[in-house]
């Protein structure tokens, strides 16, 4: 199980801007193996934060992205027929409950509702995950904790939580920084210069301000991270907006325009 267990760490820090108290909140919630969700837009650094708070921890990551397709097999497991016959092959939940992993089921209100209840013995008192398939009730390792994620500014009414799955979980909200640690995160993650992603980091804000007017989401961190990569590598930084912050974005011509417009202040 120790191999299995090595396999999930991650082995280099991942760069984690903190804002506020996030880190000490989850360090709280985790040493009391309490389910957290955490709420935010795309982008934002939800993943990430994960990531890093399991590499501080030292505890190995299992990463689900939820799609809706996903079904309660997918995450628990299901029977597989070999040469030598049919043998079980545990899912990654069951994985996480098996070896004491951070399971971390990313976008989780992509599942089907159907799926998500399969979480809920792992979440409260009785921190369990029934096999019925198998027979097999598993108790979870004292060093498992479930994460979730979702951007409750994208989802519809037919795509929430119910609420006896939030309240399974302590959260914590996320939102994109403020211009001064977005740039240096922006900075840091693709060594481009202070000022070029200052300006990018302004771009984005512009567009974040047109969102419910034409725009389902702003511009999130990792399209400013993909833009400033691409002016690293010395591709001009109007087609590298273009390409990461407009395009990405919106299929409308006007609003295509409007960001276009938005690009050339900064880099025309």
């Amino acid at each position: 199980m120790s191999a299995k267990t090595e396999q999930y760490k991650i082995r280099n820090e991942p760069y984690y801007r903190a804002v506020g108290n996030e880190v000490d909140l989850y360090e709280a919630a985790y040493s009391a193996r309490m389910p957290v969700m955490l709420k935010g837009p795309t982008g934002c650094g939800k993943s990430r934060f994960v990531e890093y708070m399991a590499y501080k921890l030292g505890r190995p990551l299992i990463t689900v992205a939820c799609n809706e397709d996903m079904t309660a097999s997918d995450l628990i497991g299901r029977f597989l027929l070999d040469k030598d016959g049919t043998v079980w092959q545990d899912g990654p939940l069951t994985t996480a409950a098996r070896i004491g992993a951070i399971c971390y089921l990313d976008e989780v209100v992509e599942a089907r509702q159907d799926t998500t209840v399969v979480i809920h013995p792992l979440t409260d008192h009785r921190r369990t995950l029934p096999l019925d398939k198998k027979g097999e009730l598993i108790e979870a390792h004292k060093d498992f904790q479930l994460v979730i994620s979702y951007n409750p500014g994208y989802q519809s009414l037919m795509k929430d939580l119910k609420q006896s799955t939030k309240q399974r979980f302590a959260a914590l909200d996320f939102d994109y920084p403020e211009a001064e640690i977005e740039t240096e995160v922006v900075a840091q993650e693709t060594g481009i210069d202070t000022e070029t992603a200052g300006k990018l980091v302004q771009i984005a804000h512009r567009a974040r301000n047109l969102k419910g007017h034409g725009l389902d989401e702003g511009i999130s961190t990792r399209l400013l991270v993909y833009a400033a990569t691409l002016i690293k590598k010395g591709v001009d930084p109007l087609a590298a907006c273009s390409m990461t912050l407009v395009r990405p974005l919106t299929d409308d011509p006007d609003m295509r325009d409007t960001l276009d417009a938005a690009v050339s202040t900064f880099f025309g």
